[in-house]
């Protein structure tokens, strides 16, 4: 199996992707990813890697996302894998809009699973595409930025991001 891989620089670091047959199927920062391999051999057993500029449009839309377009990563097609919970709770994460935060407490309502708060959160760290399944914009019940992949500074950042974006498009209403 062959996976296109890419680099892409972000205001917050920079960022290893991989494409699967032109859906996301890994995204994380360059210094956790150990070049790639680790985690995405796990996931997909032997994997050729292939250098790409921008597989699947990708890179543009990480770009216009940083760039201000909070809605340039909604429609992009994702393969994360993980069991069937895990894709719930992924799913789920997608339709939290840019700007907006919820507890897991919420999320596992949301996905019809309320005694499932551990396991929600399970699930929001073990997401192999951050930024694009949005597990950012979960927080905890007390409203703390408890847990994120990249680290709680990227969380912040991220969030302090969508916010300042939500609200310039707001006045521009």
């Amino acid at each position: 199996m062959t996976l296109e891989i890419a680099e892409f620089r972000s205001p917050i670091g920079t960022i290893v992707l991989a494409v699967r047959n032109g859906a996301l199927c890994g995204l994380e920062f360059a210094e956790g990813c150990g070049h790639g391999r680790p985690p995405l051999a796990r996931r997909f057993g032997a994997v050729a890697l292939r250098r790409a500029e921008d597989p699947a449009g990708v890179c543009g839309r990480l770009g216009a996302y940083f760039a201000g377009d909070l809605h340039a990563l909604d429609g992009l097609a994702v393969n994360a894998g993980g069991t069937p919970f895990q894709r719930r709770v992924w799913t789920a994460l997608r339709e939290i809009p840019p700007g907006e935060t919820i507890s897991y407490q919420t999320l596992a309502r949301r996905i019809g699973a309320p005694a499932a708060v551990r396991a929600v959160g399970a699930a929001n760290g073990a997401n192999p595409v951050g930024i694009v399944v949005p597990c950012h914009r979960v927080i905890g019940a007390d409203g703390r930025l408890a847990g994120y992949a990249g680290g709680v500074e990227r969380k912040r950042w991220l969030l302090a991001h969508e916010r300042a974006g939500t609200l310039a498009q707001r006045s521009l209403l």
